[in-house]
């Protein structure tokens, strides 16, 4: 899969088989956001992966597809196979890691999708609750949380015609209407 296809087919999945993702694919994905751009080449972007008991007692604590009421958030048959826990590690930077963080995670979005995963980029956690339970040292700070596992939904990209919500049709297909380059781009000098 070339890098244009990977970008055009990824997008957030919400409901997952709960079939085993190897540690080595695992570690794979996290390697290719270890390999993305980072400020003064500083890498301060560190990780937990958390498979089994320790992804049950996360689950609890992560919020899914506002916009769908509900209807977003997967059954417990539908749950990832695993999260990563993204962090900071404030040793080797103190503020400005947002932009490292961004660029690590768009890396294992992509690479994932690369694999035949899916993912979801998850914001809306209980940050303290899961830094409890990950037991995140003092030093890190947790960013965000992925899920990841195969995906037991479909979901497409769509021109905007306005609204940018996304939302489920008749089948439990997912459209993600994205803004078209005119609507993006500012000027052209």
């Amino acid at each position: 899969m070339n890098c244009t296809a990977a970008i055009e087919e990824r997008r957030s999945i919400r409901k997952f088989s709960r079939r085993e993702i190897s540690m080595d694919s695992l570690k794979e994905i996290i390697r290719c956001g270890g390999l993305a751009a980072s400020g003064m080449n500083v890498q301060p972007i560190k990780y937990i992966i958390a498979t089994g008991i320790k992804a049950d007692e996360i689950f609890p604590h992560t919020r899914w597809a506002g916009y769908l009421k509900g209807k977003g958030s997967p059954t417990f048959e539908e749950r990832p196979y695993a999260f990563i826990l993204v962090l900071n590690d404030n040793n080797l930077r103190k503020s400005g890691y947002e932009l490292d963080a961004g660029a690590a995670v768009q890396n294992i979005l992509l690479s994932a999708v690369s694999m035949g995963l899916g993912t979801c980029w998850l914001g809306a956690i209980d940050y303290e609750d899961i830094t409890v339970i990950a037991q995140i040292p003092d030093d890190y700070k947790l960013i965000c949380a992925i899920a990841v596992g195969y995906p037991a939904q479909k979901s497409i990209s769509e021109p905007s015609k306005g609204d940018i919500k996304y939302y489920l049709d008749e089948k439990g297909v997912l459209h993600v209407p994205k803004r078209n380059p005119d609507e993006i781009i500012l000027k052209i000098y």
